[in-house]
């Protein structure tokens, strides 16, 4: 009898091995997350076409109940000349911004989101932590005293997402391969390593220092893995003091874009209570130190997922993402026309609701000659 070929297709695959208990839920809770995501999109999707169609009933019913022809014309010429406004505002203050940022680029603080640890994330947690960098970088241009932003790391699966934001090109911020270890290897006294496990309490802001905020979605997996890093490359660390002005829910950790916010409100402030309360959410304080309540509509929403630590209460938070995150998510969908060169691309991003609507309407009501 001849030995079986080794390609022989009718060999019973191995069968998985099951899922532990743990692994059940996980994926359970991942699964969930994923539907409430796509409902949420879902009715975004459909409040902002029940707007549009308000919009159009209302600018309708504005028209027919002009009584002249003239009247008509004065109210379309008047609603071009309000958006042409709204243009030239919105183009202006992307000029302002965009000095602002270079202008960061030669005396802000320098702060630094360490990308390096891209290889022990999964694809979707490089995603999260890109969201997390998209939201810094629409903070850090509505400041008034921006930052020096930097990115290190950016290699592999990392860069390549972050190649796929739109207008990521044009954004005012340095952008390095090389660690940040390497990219100011001559001031190596100079680097704070911002870490929830250090001992060393940070008091103040040093424009001398540059300090990093370590990009890692860890799912838990990777705890202290920060200092570690800080103390195997022999540069300084510290931890926000938190613990001195708020009591916190579950943990101190945050996400990136809460940890750059909070040093970019202290900078304009001096103040941590006032930032740890303006960022925040509510419902991670726990019990408050103090009696300062800052209005619920300051505190950003969470990324995805928590930021070098634990994943406690992430399904909550994207629950309950609220006004201000679909703002924050509007905001960094039009990044890309905020910073390009053309007033009409970003006039037609910003405002194509509204011209949809004004254009389908004037078409019937504009007097023809």
């Amino acid at each position: 009898m001849g030995e079986p070929e080794a390609n022989d297709q009718t060999a019973p695959a191995e069968a998985a091995p099951p899922l532990s208990k743990s692994a059940r839920k996980r994926l359970l809770k991942q699964q969930r997350l994923e539907e409430r995501k796509a409902q949420r999109k879902a009715a975004e999707k459909e409040r902002r076409r029940r707007d549009l169609e308000r919009r159009r009933g209302e600018w309708e019913e504005k028209l027919a109940g002009a009584a002249t022809e003239e009247e008509r014309a004065r109210m379309v010429e008047s609603r071009k000349e309000t958006r042409r406004e709204r243009m030239e505002k919105r183009s202006e203050e992307r000029a302002m911004r965009i000095e602002r940022l270079r202008g960061a680029a030669e005396v802000g603080q320098k702060l630094v989101i360490d990308l390096d640890f891209a290889d022990l994330m999964a694809s979707k947690e490089i995603h999260s932590l890109v969201q997390q960098i998209i939201y810094c970088y629409a903070v850090n241009g509505r400041c008034a005293s921006p930052s020096h932003l930097w990115l290190t790391g950016c290699q592999g699966e990392m860069d390549n997402q972050l190649q796929r934001i739109p207008g990521y090109d044009k954004w005012i911020i340095e952008k390095e391969k090389k660690s940040y270890i390497e990219a100011f290897q001559d001031r190596k006294e100079d680097l704070v390593y911002l870490t929830a496990d250090a001992e060393t309490v940070l008091d103040d802001l040093d424009l001398k220092k540059i300090y990093i905020i370590g990009g890692l979605v860890d799912r838990n997996r990777w705890k202290g893995i920060t200092m570690k890093k800080a103390n195997d490359q022999g540069i300084q660390s510290a931890k926000l003091p938190i613990a001195n002005y708020l009591k916190m829910s579950s943990s101190q950790v945050l996400t990136v874009n809460q940890v750059f916010e909070i040093l970019l409100k202290f900078w304009e402030t001096r103040d941590w209570k006032t930032a740890f309360f303006q960022v925040i959410p509510q419902r991670k304080r726990g019990e408050l130190e103090g009696e300062i309540e800052a209005p619920e509509d300051n505190a950003p929403e969470d990324a995805a997922d928590v930021v070098s630590g634990s994943e406690d209460g992430a399904e909550t938070d994207l629950e309950d993402g609220g006004e201000r995150k679909k703002q924050r998510t509007r905001e960094a969908e039009t990044l890309e026309v905020e910073e390009g060169d053309s007033d009409i691309a970003e006039a037609a991003a910003i405002t194509h609701e509204d011209k949809e609507a004004d254009d389908e309407v004037t078409k019937q009501r504009e007097p023809t000659n």
